[in-house]
């Protein structure tokens, strides 16, 4: 659930350039979701809150979605919640985050070192873009621990 003070304070966020560090890939995805939840708000896509909503797992991937600016979706998406009389959103979303992505809300991540091959690291390459390779190239090399109880680290978008 995201209430309404949470999404204010992200807008309020956007606005002033503070930069939004998302803690955890769960948490990343969830603030890129409530990004196309509102720019499908603002290209009119959805109309109504009736009950959970849910974010498609390719919908990073669609070029009229992602050309909407992160302060114009996040504002759309609090209109929706508004005009439809409620304090918040819930939902879930299947959101895949790949290099061919954009990260639209956050501007950093902190998060563990996560296994090859796996949908997890095709997120980080979605922040860091190529620079993936080195960062865990010198993981690999000073023995970092990979996985949930390993080393972490700060990735900043590219």
């Amino acid at each position: 659930t995201i209430t309404l003070p949470l999404l204010e304070a992200l807008i309020v966020a956007k606005r002033v350039g503070n930069p939004i560090v998302s803690v955890g890939t769960t948490s990343l995805r969830c603030l890129e979701s409530l990004y196309y939840l509102g720019a499908e708000c603002h290209l009119k896509r959805r109309t109504a809150l009736n009950g959970p909503v849910s974010v498609d797992q390719w919908v990073a991937e669609d070029p009229q979605l992602t050309a909407i600016s992160p302060l114009t979706a996040l504002e759309s998406l609090k209109n929706f919640i508004v005009v439809n009389g409620k304090s918040g959103i819930s939902g879930y979303t299947q959101l895949l985050l790949t290099p061919a992505a954009t990260i639209k809300v956050a501007e950093a991540l902190i998060t563990n070192f996560h296994q090859p091959h796996s949908t997890l690291l095709l997120l980080v390459a979605a922040l860091v873009g190529d620079d993936w390779h080195r960062i865990y190239d010198y993981a690999l090399e000073n023995d970092f621990r990979f996985l949930s109880y390993g080393d972490s680290s700060l990735l900043w978008k590219r």
